[in-house]
């Protein structure tokens, strides 16, 4: 509202975006969605490029990946909650800013101090990235279609975006290293160009949420929730964050588990393990679209299960299955997208509107350390097991996790 010369007020003249222009935004938003993350898993089939030429162990590739997940963390505790003040486009546009200057550094500082330094860049993107981005894809899609009280599409899009830039990063990156020059350079390149893509497109979309007057003092990020809905919250954000450390497993140990345990050494291969695991992600969300939440639960549960044993027994067969292990993969993205969906859905469900920020930031922060983790924890193993034993050891704390939270999830919704 402003002030007319007569002292009466009139109507602001910010113009109103149509429909048509949150429906682009929709789209833009979700192509930003998903070159972010998947920039975030393209070093994964290349850093054995980066050990080879730097001689450095996979106890300092492990570094490196913490190096990520600590940018994360931070980035979702003091920072992803700002969009509410001041913008979701800005917000993402911070973070594609981050996510091309990550880019120069990974191309004109290839060593190892460069690597922590754009990793640390890529993950305060993502954790920048997840929440606005879920949030501002629910609030665009109202715009384009005020009235309609769906959420699945919005979910729909935020959790595609997710899973198809976690796998299409890493077999971008794997192909490109495989079969084109420059294996270092070009699929960082191409990731660039997705983004400033995406910036563009950002630039030409309506804004939600528009910054107060005066701004709110600044303070971290809370997680809070109903005290009646604790305990269920509490077991949702373990199970997401099992769900995660699953996926994280296979992930974290294909390129391993393919190199030494199967004697396949291609880093195309290494991508399109990736690739497996997120694309029958996506196809188990499409899927069930429809299912109420407590069914998504009920049956990820045992597909998750079956997808880290498939791996398991795929590693400690006489002779080790790469079929088995490639599918075991695709179980496992299944079964953790139907839980992811299933989290998300029983978080929203539990959350007053007014908190449900503050309960998001503790859902992706779980999710996003349940990535995090497990990968470091692998690569520690690794200096003192097999890869095989590793991956026994890994996947068994992984089952008992979800085995226990489901249990206390089910039991709250019972």
């Amino acid at each position: 509202m402003t002030v007319s010369t007569t002292g009466q007020p009139v109507a602001s003249l910010r113009p109103v975006p149509s429909p048509r222009h949150h429906h682009f935004g929709f789209w833009a938003a979700t192509w930003v969605f998903l070159a972010v993350l998947a920039f975030s898993t393209a070093p994964s089939p290349l850093y054995v490029l980066y050990a080879d030429r730097d001689h450095f162990s996979s106890l300092m590739v492990t570094i490196v990946f913490a190096a990520y997940a600590v940018g994360v963390v931070a980035s979702l505790s003091l920072a992803s909650h700002l969009s509410d003040v001041h913008g979701r486009r800005v917000h993402l546009l911070a973070a594609v800013c981050l996510s091309s200057v990550s880019a120069v550094v990974f191309i004109f500082w290839p060593g190892l101090a460069g690597l922590f330094v754009a990793r640390v860049l890529t993950g305060v993107a993502v954790g920048l990235t997840v929440s606005t981005a879920t949030a501002y894809l629910s609030e665009l899609h109202t715009g384009h279609r005020p009235g309609t009280e769906t959420i699945r599409r919005p979910q729909l899009a935020a959790a595609g975006a997710n899973f198809g830039g976690l796998g299409l990063g890493g077999l971008c990156a794997g192909l490109l290293a495989q079969y084109a020059p420059h294996p270092l350079v070009l699929p960082y390149l191409v990731l660039l160009a997705a983004l400033v893509i995406g910036a563009i497109a950002l630039i030409a979309s309506p804004e939600t949420r528009h910054r107060p007057r005066p701004l709110p003092p600044y303070r971290p990020q809370r997680v809070s929730v109903p005290i009646h809905a604790r305990p269920q919250y509490f077991g949702l954000l373990v199970e997401v964050f099992v769900a995660y450390a699953g996926v994280a497993i296979f992930l974290g140990l294909a390129g391993t588990f393919l190199a030494t345990v199967i004697g396949d050494t291609s880093l195309a291969m290494a991508g399109l393990a990736i690739f497996i695991a997120c694309a029958v992600g996506i196809v188990a969300l499409v899927a069930t679209g429809t299912w109420p939440v407590r069914r998504l639960l009920v049956v990820g549960l045992p597909i998750d299960l079956a997808g880290l044993a498939m791996v398991v027994v795929a590693a400690w067969l006489p002779t080790p299955s790469l079929g088995l292990f490639l599918a075991g993969g695709g179980v496992i993205g299944a079964g953790a997208a139907i839980l992811y969906k299933g989290t998300l859905g029983s978080v929203v469900a539990i959350s007053p509107p007014d908190k449900l920020g503050e309960s998001l930031s503790g859902f992706f922060l779980a999710g996003y350390v349940g990535l995090s983790l497990p990968a470091v924890a692998g690569g520690i193993a690794l200096q003192y097991l097999t890869p095989r034993t590793t991956l026994l050891v890994l996947g068994a704390a992984a089952g008992i996790g979800v085995l226990g939270s489901s249990w206390l999830v089910l039991r709250k919704r019972a």
